[in-house]
């Protein structure tokens, strides 16, 4: 069984940067490959960006691309998030998700369904003020 717990949220103004963490605990994090979606107030749950287990491989949602950057300390067993340029629009709760690396592969069309996942973190909120 994987845990995971993410962490860094808050409230932050239209501009401004924040990172996010996740932690996995109960399997070593080089064997998960690692997704990071949202879910705004009143909207449908959306695919951030995803990273590969090795780490070799990333991918973003356009709505992000350029603002945001997701990496990961294998060694610490930890996943990022960094959101520079903040909009009001980025407001929601982010929820990092994993699946152990396996013969299905890291593409694009995979990891950036929901579905995908295994395990879920439960979430932390971000806002940012226009």
């Amino acid at each position: 069984q994987v845990r995971l717990e993410e962490s860094g949220g808050g409230l932050v103004q239209a501009g401004g940067s924040l990172r996010l963490s996740c932690v996995a605990s109960g399997r070593t994090a080089k064997n998960l490959n690692v997704g990071w979606f949202r879910q705004g107030p009143g909207t449908e749950r959306e695919f951030v960006g995803a990273i590969s287990g090795s780490g070799s491989i990333t991918y973003y949602a356009d709505s992000v691309k350029g603002r945001f950057t997701i990496s990961r300390d294998n060694a610490e067993n930890t996943m990022y998030l960094q959101m520079n340029s903040l909009k009001p629009e980025d407001t929601a709760v982010y929820y990092c998700a994993a699946e152990p690396v396996s013969w299905r592969g890291s593409s694009y069309v995979r990891l950036k369904l929901w579905g995908t996942y295994d395990y879920r973190g439960q979430g932390t909120q971000v806002t940012v003020s226009s």
